[in-house]
């Protein structure tokens, strides 16, 4: 995969228009994030969907909490019926400084996620499904038929079960137990991080959960989700790269701020910012060394580098939002520095 993630902060053919770069750059997968408080990311997939033509592209990524999974399930099989079966599901567990926002605790991440994109296969499959977990689900069924939903194989595995069949399962992760649950049961692994050692770190991970895969499911992809400030102005697309740095570092495991030697307080400073709406502070708070851990910034050069010591471990790789200071220009230099690095 060679992915980009576009973000619904702009006006929806802003978006698509931007899309439509994405795809002229070579890239092969566009995600919409998927935040409440950023335009409706399926609007914006659908508009992406009509001005390009063969491009990949879902939520980067939904989160099965403001949403009941069941109609998040059907909302990502609509698209894939109005895509053209271009339809990607990026799941995961929501960013819990903004769920909190909305009053939910986040409970049972890795259950709710699972549980999730499971029903989401079977509803695919054409199955009528009652479920009583993280979520409750009684006799839910889709009343249309969906992509790969045939109910028999000539190969005997269960419709669903993998990306030639339906929509393929990524799922946004970033702790060792999404890791490893996402290896061994979906399509792939979005990895929120950016720097080298977070990767080798999470590769054995990824190899933990690869152990138990079961052989039906096909084949995995290791992606790199990383936030990703380019611009040949090296400074420009530094400072370009506050906003999502400071959303990730606020939502950082202890263990991977411990493993770049950021303050676990002033993380928490951050985190307590952005809930609280005070966006401009939360961003000015954000240091160099944040930054270098999260963010793949810098010149087209610097960043063909870093993507390069990345993809040592991870198989594909997705630019994550910001992009840089100027997004046409960035979506481009992205693309030539994702084709540097994956061939250095």
């Amino acid at each position: 995969m060679k992915g980009v993630e576009l973000t619904p902060e702009h006006p929806i053919e802003r978006v698509a228009e931007l899309g439509e770069a994405a795809e002229a750059a070579g890239f092969d997968t566009a995600f919409a994030s998927s935040h409440y408080n950023n335009r409706d990311p399926f609007l914006a997939l659908d508009r992406i969907a009509t001005r390009t033509d063969s491009i990949r592209l879902g939520p980067g990524v939904a989160n099965p909490y403001e949403t009941h999974p069941v109609t998040l399930a059907s909302r990502v099989a609509t698209f894939d019926e109005v895509s053209g079966g271009r339809a990607v599901f990026g799941i995961g567990a929501g960013d819990a400084s903004t769920l909190s926002n909305l009053g939910y605790d986040r409970d049972r991440p890795l259950r709710r996620v699972l549980e999730a994109f499971t029903v989401a296969r079977k509803l695919w499959a054409g199955e009528r499904v009652s479920h009583e977990g993280t979520f409750t689900a009684t006799d839910a069924g889709l009343n249309y038929e969906v992509r790969g939903a045939s109910t028999t194989r000539d190969d005997g595995r269960a419709p669903g079960s993998d990306a030639e069949d339906g929509v393929p399962v990524y799922v946004g992760a970033q702790g060792p137990h999404m890791i490893r649950m996402s290896a061994k049961h979906a399509d792939g692994v979005l990895l929120n991080a950016a720097h080298p050692d977070d990767f080798a770190w999470a590769a054995d991970r990824v190899e933990e959960g690869l152990s138990d895969r079961p052989g039906s499911r096909g084949e995995f992809d290791f992606a790199a989700f990383a936030s990703l400030s380019v611009a040949e102005d090296g400074n420009a697309a530094r400072e370009a790269a506050r906003p999502p740095v400071a959303f990730i570092v606020s939502g950082a495991a202890p263990p991977v701020l411990d493993r770049h030697g950021i303050d676990a307080e002033r993380a928490r400073a951050i985190g307590d910012r952005i809930e609280a709406g005070e966006f401009s502070a939360a961003f000015e708070a954000v240091t160099p060394e944040m930054t270098e851990a999260f963010c793949v910034a810098g010149t087209p050069e610097t960043v063909a580098s870093r993507v390069g010591r990345i993809l040592e471990y991870a198989d594909s790789f997705v630019a994550g939002s910001p992009l840089g200071p100027d997004l046409e220009e960035a979506i481009g230099l992205a693309g030539v520095a994702i084709d540097r690095g994956s061939r250095a």
